[in-house]
């Protein structure tokens, strides 16, 4: 893998939409309500044609937007961020019909999208769903097994004499970015009891469907995020995102292009942190002199630079690795997320150490990046399921001789 350094138009790309995120964009996301889709923020995105080029261009173009926004606005970083991730899903695996339908309307910023895959009792094992897609009494084929469809030889759903497959999905997901206030969520339920992974299918289930509630959860950092309940909402073959018990790939997928780029957002509230500190530091007297100049803190002012960095390199490596359909995209992805997360973790927190007791007011910059840094080292798969993923993909390249 070469090393990666950014050409003379990606840096000059970064540093446009660092000031667009400052100038632009902060002004309407402090106008947001906390805890709420700030809709305004997110048309405001449609209209610079950024949510476009989450399906337009690569993985490298979507960190390089998650670096940038993070450093001068989080709020229009997540903002941008959940919109993919929600509609991702869509782009990818959606039919025809289901991109026409909300994929121009993601794009101008008109419609919020959801990626609903956590549940109370599986967070971090994705495989453990409960949410229930049961099939409706009479309908479908006799030949066809429950949980599965007929497809033709193009790969489309056939309709049978009473209509297409149906189910009625029950059950509960928690921690939903968005919820309960999206347009359409990305719902991931259980077609087939008792296959673990292999039972759970990907469906798009808009926000007015008959039985689908949600309320909002109120959270460390004040995000869009809530709970949904299921009360027999029904689905049928033309909600289906990719094929049927075929979902957990539709959300392995999604996660290998998205954690990369969390680790991007990681990465942007670092540099933002280290930079404040180098300002802050540079200009403190402390003891006959500036702070900069006790070794201790340039020292730890050195640290935070080199973790900074070395996250950095590390997600544009998986950034590039997935754009070049590399095969060991799943181990570099989750590689990137978890040491640009804790890196993160680690250098906001120096940074706050190092400004002392004015860092921890209301509305200072680390105040404000301190309740943000914390929750990307759990969501999209935990640090710990991170380490898993990464061991697990040692194993198998050394039994396969790689």
């Amino acid at each position: 893998m070469p090393a990666f350094s950014l050409d003379p138009p990606q840096t000059a790309w970064c540093a446009e939409l660092r000031t667009v995120a400052a100038e632009r964009l902060r002004p309407l996301a402090e106008k947001g309500e906390p805890g709420h889709v700030n809709r305004p923020l997110v048309a405001e995105l449609g209209r610079l044609g950024l949510l476009k080029r989450l399906f337009t261009s690569g993985a490298v173009d979507l960190c390089l937007m998650r670096e940038s926004l993070a450093y001068a606005c989080t709020e229009a970083e997540t903002a941008l961020a959940l919109q993919g991730l929600g509609a991702y899903p869509v782009h990818a695996y959606g039919t025809p019909a289901q991109r026409d339908r909300w994929l121009p309307q993601v794009t101008e910023g008109g419609a919020v999208a959801a990626f609903a895959l956590s549940e109370p009792g599986a967070g971090s094992d994705a495989a453990a769903l409960e949410l229930r897609a049961e099939r409706e009494e009479g309908e479908g084929r006799e030949d066809v097994p429950p949980g599965q469809s007929v497809r033709t030889p193009g790969g489309s759903l056939a309709a049978h004499p009473d209509g297409p497959a149906r189910w009625r999905l029950t059950g509960e997901k928690c921690w939903i970015s968005n919820a309960p206030e999206a347009d359409f969520y990305t719902v991931f339920a259980r077609t087939t009891p008792g296959a673990g992974a292999r039972g759970v299918t990907a469906f798009l289930v808009p926000a007015d469907r008959p039985g689908l509630t949600g309320t909002g959860l109120d959270m460390l950092s004040p995000h869009p995020i809530g709970a949904l309940g299921f009360d027999a909402v029904p689905v049928t073959a033309d909600d289906v995102l990719g094929e049927p018990d075929r979902g957990f790939r539709v959300a392995m997928g999604t996660l290998n292009l998205f954690r990369p780029s969390v680790g991007a957002f990681a990465v942007g509230m670092a540099q933002a942190a280290l930079d404040a500190t180098l300002a802050h530091t540079a200009r403190r007297d402390a003891f006959g002199g500036k702070l900069k100049d006790l070794q201790t803190v340039a020292h730890q002012v050195a640290e935070m630079a080199l973790r900074t960095e070395a996250a950095r390199l590390m997600v544009y490596a998986a950034a590039t690795a997935y754009d070049e359909e590399a095969p060991d995209v799943p181990g570099r992805a989750a590689m990137a997320k978890l040491l640009a997360t804790e890196s993160a973790q680690y250098v906001v927190d120096m940074a706050v150490q190092l400004h002392g007791a004015r860092a921890l007011r209301r509305g200072h910059l680390l105040e404000h990046l301190y309740r943000e840094v914390r929750a990307p080292r759990v969501y999209e798969g935990a640090s710990e399921v991170q380490r898993g993923i990464i061991a697990k993909e040692l194993y198998a390249n050394m039994e396969a001789g790689r």
